[in-house]
Parts: C-alpha cells; structure tokens; sequence
C-alpha cells in the first residue's frame, strides 16, 4: 500500500516528456495505487516509473459516468487514485465537471499543476512570446468544433485583433477556417510554429509565415495533437531590450547607476 492518503490526486503530466514532470507528480504518480490516463494524449513514457502493482485503467473509450464510478469506487477501497491529464490542468482538461462530482460525494482531491505545450514549445523554438516594445500579451485560445463551442466574445476573430502572441489549441481539423480569421489581423508573413507532440518521441516543428499554416497542417496530415503558436516574437531579426536589468532602471535590490 501507498503511503499517499485515500484521495483523487489530478496531475498535470505535460505535454509528454516525462523529464518535464514536476517533482511532486513525479512522486505521486510513482506511489499511486490506481491511475486513470488518457492513453490517446498520454505517451507510455510517461508511466516508466509507476509500480509494478499499480492498477492501470485508461479511459480513452470511456464516458465521464463510467470514468467516476471506477474512480470512486478505488477511493473508498482505500487507495490513492491518479487522474492523469496531459498538459497543464488549468487548460482544456475537462476536469472541471469532475471536480464537482467529486465535491458532491465528498472525495477529497488535489490538484498537481503540469507544464503547458505551448511552453514546452517556446522552449524548443528558444523563443520569449514576451518581448518589450513588441508584444506583451499571450492569448491561449481555440476554435470552435464539435466537442465544444467557443463563447462568441472569444471567437478567433475578435483575439486575433490584439495582434499578441497566440496560441492556438485543438484546431488542426478547421485550420482553413483559422487561417482566414487570423490573415484578417496578422500580416502574412508573421511567422508562426506549428508544433506536433510537443514532448513526444516524434515531436515536430514547423516554422513558416502564417499563410502556409494551413498548406503546411494538410500536407503533413496533421489533424490531432497539434498546437500553433502565431506571434511577432518569433521572427528572429527583431531586437528589443527589457529595461528590468537596465543600468538607468532602478529599482528595491538595485539603485540607479
């Protein structure tokens, strides 16, 4: 048995380097009795740790009915349960709606937090989506599909106007459409990433001016697992200095030279 008290522990697992899980999920994910995965978002490295007795259960054919269930029914048997999510749990996780349910049933659970694709993705183009005088706003957004509609004060559109640095979730499968919403703000050549697997063995990234987007994405068939990073910031010829580390900007640790 676990040393971990009986309880739901959702993780963050990244966007799928196992190196890039925190310490704390690391650990609890290594002591857990029982996790539940979602093995089409969640590569197997990511499980290289865990016991050889603990129960695997991935829900990738599952509904959110049969997924609590089992997930209650491992608690009360006294064991400690992971939920394990992809990426970061603050963003497009659908954990919300299981959070409730277990409030409702008074199941403890505990959030563990997990690095985003589209900072992993940053961090592989040696990119800053903050750079002064540029851009100072990241928007992470998406496109309106089947599995869920986009509130309309948020349509593509309309961020798109703001000219920041943009990442675009779950939009591979209407990347025309994303194109055309985008062009209507951004200058043609900005350039953009298109980021496949990020973390995964067979990551890839595509860097070109936002209107290959879409000719990019279908020749390369991409329609799952691709995030799109449009920004200023990564055009390599800008250059731009913070004045946090100024030697004319003062501030409590450091007085004006």
């Amino acid at each position: 048995m676990t040393l971990l008290k009986p309880a739901v522990y959702f993780i963050g697992a990244g966007p799928g380097d196992p190196d890039l899980l925190t310490l704390k999920a690391h650990k609890i994910i290594t002591q857990a009795d029982v996790i539940f995965y979602a093995d089409s978002l969640i590569p197997t490295q990511i499980l290289r740790d865990v016991r050889p007795d603990t129960l695997l259960i991935s829900t990738g054919s599952k509904t959110l009915e049969e997924i609590m269930t089992l997930t209650q029914e491992q608690v009360k048997n006294n064991y400690a349960v992971v939920r394990l999510h992809s990426g970061d749990l603050t963003i497009y996780s659908a954990i919300h709606e299981q959070m409730r349910i277990l409030a409702e049933k008074n199941i403890p659970f505990e959030l563990i937090p997990g690095i985003s694709a589209f900072q992993a993705a940053a961090a592989k183009l040696g990119a800053e989506l903050t750079i002064p005088n540029l851009v100072q706003t990241i928007i992470l957004t998406r496109i309106s599909g089947c599995a869920s509609a986009v509130p309309e004060a948020e349509e593509l559109a309309s961020l798109a106007a703001h000219k920041a640095s943009l990442c675009l979730y779950l939009a591979a499968r209407h990347i025309e459409t994303a194109q055309e919403k985008l062009l209507n703000h951004y200058p043609s050549n900005t350039p953009i990433a298109v980021c496949f697997r990020i973390g995964w063995p067979d990551e890839k990234i595509w860097l070109v001016p936002l209107e290959k987007m879409a000719e990019v994405t279908r020749e390369e068939k991409l329609i799952r697992t691709t995030l799109y990073i449009i920004s200023p910031a990564l055009n390599p010829s800008f250059s731009s200095r913070s004045r946090l580390y100024h030697p004319q900007h003062s501030h409590l640790f450091r007085p004006r030279i």
